[in-house]
């Protein structure tokens, strides 16, 4: 979080919602150390802020691909977050944002054939509870994650039903992973094989173990893929250009840009280049943090 911060990265999700423990008896207790640990890692976050600066943090009350979030479970969060926040940093920001379940799942359900599984997300409750975080808590409202496998004419919906944010980086890696070459492409594999196998589970087939896991890959290929032939590069940009494009209009954000300066006055915070330079970085768990 600290190497995130000082290279220039102030919109920060905590995600503890793995540790909810539905075996406890009330809602308040299931998530009592999603709550905690959401309000520690905030805490922290605010210590780490440069001047001017006010770092967007969200949370989140519902493991992706669980059950779908409620009302209760937003409230359960959100009331003891800001009780134990103010415990810890008083007067300190708190979220921005939250990421509740809907039906997703980060990187999508993956079948055998590695095809991803078709999805239904409960838009009403995205909506219901974007609602309450802005009226009782002041937050821009909720966040759908895992939403890069969705259908296209989804997209269109999150606006309509009232999402702040949506998670979309999977597709982006896909699209990366189908336009490089073969040789590129099959020597990552064999490092997955090698470096991720304790992710691989026993009834996965192949295409299901590589989908899950190649996002793993990427790091440690950042010479080859800096590397890729001007072609490979120049096919790459234009889909992307392409993808965001079409989000960008699905999303209803042309036009927005009068809208956007009017409100948010970025504050420009000078890079430390021995944040960028300098020093080789060690391996990182980055297991879930693909959208």
């Amino acid at each position: 979080t600290r190497e995130a911060i000082a290279a220039g990265f102030f919109n920060i999700d905590v995600d503890t919602s793995t540790l909810v423990d539905i075996s406890k008896p009330s809602v308040p207790e299931q998530q009592k150390l999603n709550v905690e640990l959401s309000a520690m890692f905030s805490a922290f976050i605010r210590a780490l802020e440069p001047n001017g600066v006010t770092i967007s943090i969200g949370g989140e009350i519902g493991e992706v691909g669980g059950k779908n979030s409620t009302e209760e479970e937003l409230r359960a969060y959100l009331d003891g977050y800001l009780a134990a926040l103010a415990s810890r940093a008083p007067g300190a920001p708190g979220l921005s944002k939250i990421s509740i379940q809907t039906g997703t799942s980060h990187g999508g359900v993956v079948l055998p054939d590695g095809t991803i599984a078709k999805v239904s997300v409960d838009f009403d409750t995205l909506r219901d509870l974007s609602r309450v975080a802005r009226s009782a808590y002041g937050l821009a409202g909720t966040v759908q994650h895992g939403a890069s496998t969705l259908p296209e004419d989804a997209f269109g919906k999150f606006m309509e039903y009232e999402a702040t944010e949506v998670h979309l980086a999977t597709n982006f890696m896909n699209m990366f992973y189908d336009r490089i070459p073969d040789s590129l492409r099959k020597e990552m594999y064999v490092w997955l094989d090698a470096n991720s196998a304790a992710e691989r589970k026993p009834d996965m087939t192949d295409e299901q173990f590589y989908y899950k896991t190649r996002k793993n890959a990427l790091g440690a290929f950042k010479p080859q893929m800096y590397a890729l032939p001007a072609s490979v590069k120049e096919e790459l940009v234009l889909a992307w250009e392409d993808q965001f494009a079409r989000l960008f209009k699905a999303f209803g954000l042309a036009g927005t840009r009068q809208a956007v300066e009017k409100y948010v006055k970025p504050v420009a915070v000078k890079p430390n280049l021995k944040n960028y330079l300098g020093e080789a970085a060690g391996d990182e768990q980055v297991d879930d943090l693909a959208d």
